[in-house]
């Protein structure tokens, strides 16, 4: 048979495989969630309830900042009381190195200093004490080096320096060597930067702003130019670049043509991804553009170039539990598990660790602000990137949502550092598709997807959205569902039905948000085309600086999904797409009015459940189409 009548053969199984209905939940046993609020809120208690939930994640960083320096306190004693010996010269050596990498590793700490009974001066400084406003610094080391002497753990009230930023002294004793111990001052800007991150992410604020971008907010799949005056209106809006146009041309364009359009248009850039072509004019706004794009060249379609925003070692053996046996509960030893990653056990990750723990050939890529390389909880973990929104550079985060979704992935497990990823193993592909403002043009999240396809991405993380259904990003979506990679997305934090984009194609597994009760959290966006809910309300994960904070958000429930699709096909690499994304809908644990619904979709995620339906999956008749597909691909690619 010709190549081309198998993609008409192939063309006919995958609309059958559309017609066919989708796999159902069948008998499962239903938890009690407390009671659900879905009434639509009035805006200033939709507004009252984000700025509550943007406070938590602030206090929750807080704390995880001061947890994990206290860790990092404990390490430093032991390891200076392991190595330091009778030689007075030696042991400030020793102690004045380990302070240094305590620096390095972690740049928020600001100063450190180690008292030691047998040292002549008794204390050895690294760093700069800030200069504080009525010397606060000062006072509170005195008090910490008083309560290290009584061998009494200290922590001082927050504190400004004289240049505005924030910071904590936090003094530890050795719990092995009275008189001996450790302080810290940490500088926790971080909590401000949570802060204006939420603001955004929730969407408590107009955001972008407009000026900033030289886009226009406008009602979403139009042109009509709208105001957004406070974060409530972002619900209700979409936003594109002012002088530029997305076309999809019906037939290649030559280069005489593409130099006619230039001339006619005063082209200022072109970008281009097959037939899809991205200009921007010095005189013509998006308006007159799609005119003369649908006069002149009969395009397939013309479109405002819509934005897109943030929605927030030696592996070991282990043995698969048999199907007979009660699984392990598998506890990390990460220092900020126990206390502050609630949704992990929520999704029974830690039983579905017997099952898969990823393995490193199963790509999961981030597309978002980027990902930090050298984040002691990440690195190792991350394979080669792309910085798409400047190819000159590496994928490196400047914003902290990238970092953050990508631990919530793959942070390293069993480390004794921070915190745990859902996998163990997958490896983490950065794609840097949005800017320092956490936004990027469906240019550049269209060509991430495609620059992740090409290079190797089994799974897709897009943690990002806007209310616009751009042909020319679903082109992209297509491209990628097509070549059998699992995508994931978020549905926004507005708290509507308002379908959003990328996660309302067909083609792409939408994720909706939910809390340690189990309930609808009551920033997620609901509607029909919500797959499942994922725990999304002050999420622990890795933050730039080599960092930890707590966020919310959507995007921080689908990375929760990406990577289970990870586990999924790391255990049952057979499996396809589409076969991945109907086990996690079936083996999710429905919630909220039964069966599929609005606002959970077929219920949260269960790993255990998940993993062990794809262990076990032998296929049906609901995904025989999509497994004769997946054949017939193999066959006229030769493998």
């Amino acid at each position: 048979m010709r190549a081309k009548n198998w993609v008409a053969a192939i063309t006919v199984i995958a609309f059958i495989a559309v017609l066919l209905p989708q796999t159902q939940l069948g008998n499962k046993t239903r938890q009690q969630p407390a009671p659900q609020l879905h009434a639509k809120m009035m805006p200033e208690q939709e507004e009252d309830a984000k700025v509550k939930t943007m406070k938590r994640d602030m206090d929750a960083t807080a704390q995880l900042l001061q947890d994990e320096t206290k860790k990092d306190l404990l390490q430093l004693l032991s390891k200076t009381r392991a190595n330091t010996g009778k030689n007075v010269a030696a042991n400030h050596n020793t102690i004045k190195h380990a302070l240094q990498e305590l620096h390095q590793e972690h740049p928020y700490i600001a100063y450190t200093e180690y008292h030691g009974k047998n040292l002549s001066t008794k204390i050895v400084a690294y760093g700069k004490l800030p200069v504080s406003k009525e010397s606060s610094a000062e006072r509170f080391q005195s008090e910490a080096e008083q309560a290290l002497t009584a061998s009494t753990p200290y922590i001082s009230e927050l504190f400004y320096s004289d240049t505005g930023s924030l910071f904590r002294l936090i003094a530890v004793p050795d719990p092995l060597a009275p008189g001996t111990g450790a302080l810290a001052v940490i500088q926790k800007d971080v909590i401000k930067s949570v802060e204006a991150h939420q603001k955004r992410n929730l969407r408590l604020i107009p955001y972008p702003d407009e000026g900033n971008y030289r886009i226009e907010s406008v009602l979403p799949n139009s042109t009509v130019d709208i105001a957004i005056v406070d974060g409530e209106d972002n619900g209700n809006a979409s936003h594109y670049y002012i002088n530029d146009v997305a076309v999809h041309f019906k037939q290649p364009l030559t280069e005489v043509q593409l130099q006619q359009i230039k001339t006619d248009i005063e082209a200022t850039s072109v970008q281009h991804l097959n037939e899809n072509y991205v200009f921007r004019s010095k005189s013509m706004d998006a308006k007159k553009l799609i005119a003369y794009f649908e006069k002149n060249w009969k395009a397939a379609y013309a479109e405002p170039h819509y934005l897109y925003m943030t929605n927030d070692a030696v592996k070991e053996q282990f043995t698969q539990s048999a199907q007979n046996e009660q699984p392990q509960t598998i506890i990390p030893n990460d220092v900020l598990y126990s206390r502050y990653q609630w949704n992990l056990p929520s999704i029974e990750t830690e039983k579905g660790w017997n099952i898969s723990r990823g393995k490193d050939d199963v790509i999961v890529a981030v597309l978002d602000t980027g990902v930090q390389s050298n984040h002691p909880d990440i690195t190792g973990r991350l394979t080669g990137g792309r910085n798409i929104v400047d190819t000159s550079k590496t994928p490196e985060d400047d914003v902290g949502h990238g970092t953050h979704v990508a631990g919530i992935i793959g942070a390293t497990v069993n480390n004794n550092e921070g915190v745990a990823g859902v996998s163990w193993y997958n490896k983490i592909m950065p794609v840097k598709v949005l800017d320092q403002s956490g936004a990027g043009s469906s240019y550049a999240v269209a060509q991430g997807i495609i620059w992740a396809v090409d290079n190797g991405a089994k799974v897709i993380n897009m943690s990002l959205g806007n209310y616009a259904n751009a042909q020319f990003l679903h082109d992209a979506v297509k491209y990628a569902y097509e070549r059998d990679v699992v995508l994931v997305a978020a549905s926004g934090n507005d708290n509507t039905d308002r379908p959003g984009y990328p996660a309302a194609y067909p083609e792409v597994f939408a994720v909706g948000a939910t809390n340690s009760a189990k309930q609808r959290a009551s920033f997620s966006n609901y509607g029909d085309y919500i797959d499942v809910a994922a725990p999304g309300e002050s999420i622990a994960s890795t933050y730039p600086h080599s960092q930890y904070a707590a966020l919310s958000g959507t995007s921080m429930a689908t990375p929760h999904v990406a990577a289970l699709a990870g586990l999924i096909r790391s255990v049952n690499p057979e499996l396809t797409n589409d076969e991945v994304m109907s086990i996690m809908r079936s083996t999710a644990i429905d919630l909220g009015e039964p069966g599929k619904d609005p606002y959970f979709g077929y219920g949260e995620i269960d790993a255990q459940k998940a993993l062990t339906a794809a262990l076990e999956y032998k296929g049906s008749l609901q995904m025989y189409p999509s497994q004769v597909k997946k054949r017939l691909n193999k066959i006229s690619s030769g493998l």
